[in-house]
């Protein structure tokens, strides 16, 4: 019987689900599962998931008292349904999931480092190893700066929202677990840069990034893990095969699930060792040169943070306009 793509991908990289939907996670049964605001507030406004959004509320009004405004009590329960979701999430994966600190935090290196072990530590009281979280942060030199911090201290980290090959050789070098480069957002503003309308999959600057990444560190052998991350279309995840870890949204693991054909290794450390690659070593007045000089990551950079802002502030809404309603 003819395997599906999502078989034969398994076989050569691990599958991540890119979705809050606990249910989504349970049918496609990936290894680890990543959350992002966006996804947070789509999932918290499922009939399904209420029940935990109101408990998390509950008990935010119950730390800070009958006192707090409910957006005071909106913005401390993001961060614990944030671990809601995460906890359950892990109840039905075997490996990781990753827990985004707030984006407008994304260039304040001490209030990123406090988030990021405020986050652990709601995971450790409630009995969850940090081991099996990663701290998903914004890729800016001072979130870097943060997730290095958190690294000495055993936090493992995922840096997010990486354009450029100069976010991903910084965060090789300061020992980051994970990196989460976008392919689809890439493909997004070449496409409206220039005017097409499509790449054939194998020229999509999207998956020509994130094979450059991951020829580099494979190279030099850095440890941090390339996940590949915002897929438009099966055909940038087919081209991507063999990279360490995708995480990909529940519509494109159904398309994967129900297409047979052969699924060709196109990433392998093998063929990044004999690669002619020059090796960078990058301080900050590096990585601010080479991120003025790359219009495209300079403008995906601003753009997902401020993307991640809105969702965080839309869902604290959503969170406060619940509470109001809770309350009477």
């Amino acid at each position: 019987m003819a395997k599906t793509l999502l078989e034969q991908l398994r076989e050569m990289t691990v599958v991540v689900a890119d979705t809050g939907d606990i249910q989504a996670i349970e049918t496609f049964k990936p290894r680890d599962a990543t959350t992002n605001p966006s996804l947070i507030t789509a999932a918290a406004q499922m009939p399904q998931y209420q029940g935990i959004v109101d408990d998390t509320l509950k008990g935010a009004r119950a730390t800070l008292g009958k006192d707090a405004s409910a957006a005071q009590v909106a913005t401390l329960a993001f961060e614990r349904l944030a671990v809601s979701f995460g906890r359950k999430i892990l109840e039905v994966i075997p490996g990781r999931v990753s827990t985004e600190v707030d984006a407008r935090l994304s260039f304040d290196t001490d209030a990123s480092v406090r988030v990021g072990r405020e986050l652990i530590a709601m995971y450790e009281a409630q009995g969850v190893s940090r081991e099996r979280i990663l701290i998903k942060i914004a890729a800016t030199w001072e979130g870097i700066q943060a997730a290095a911090i958190l690294e000495k201290e055993g936090i493992h980290t995922n840096l997010t929202l990486l354009f450029g090959l100069h976010q991903a050789i910084a965060c090789a070098e300061n020992g980051i677990t994970l990196i989460s480069p976008f392919v689809g957002r890439i493909l997004d503003w070449y496409k409206k840069d220039t005017g097409r309308d499509s790449y054939a999959p194998a020229e999509d600057p999207g998956v020509l990034s994130v094979t450059e990444v991951y020829n580099y560190y494979k190279k030099f052998g850095y440890k941090t893990e390339v996940m590949g991350a915002s897929f438009r279309n099966v055909g940038e995840i087919v081209e991507l095969a063999g990279c360490d870890l995708l995480t990909i949204a529940p519509s494109l693991l159904a398309e994967l699930q129900s297409t047979e054909g052969e699924l060709v290794r196109k990433l392998d450390p093998k063929n990044a060792a004999n690669a002619s690659i020059e090796k960078i070593s990058i301080d900050k007045a590096t990585f601010d040169r080479m991120h003025a000089a790359n219009r495209m990551a300079s403008e995906k950079l601003a753009e997902g943070i401020e993307g991640f802002t809105k969702a965080l502030e839309s869902l604290e809404e959503i969170l406060a306009a619940r509470l109001a309603t809770l309350e009477g």
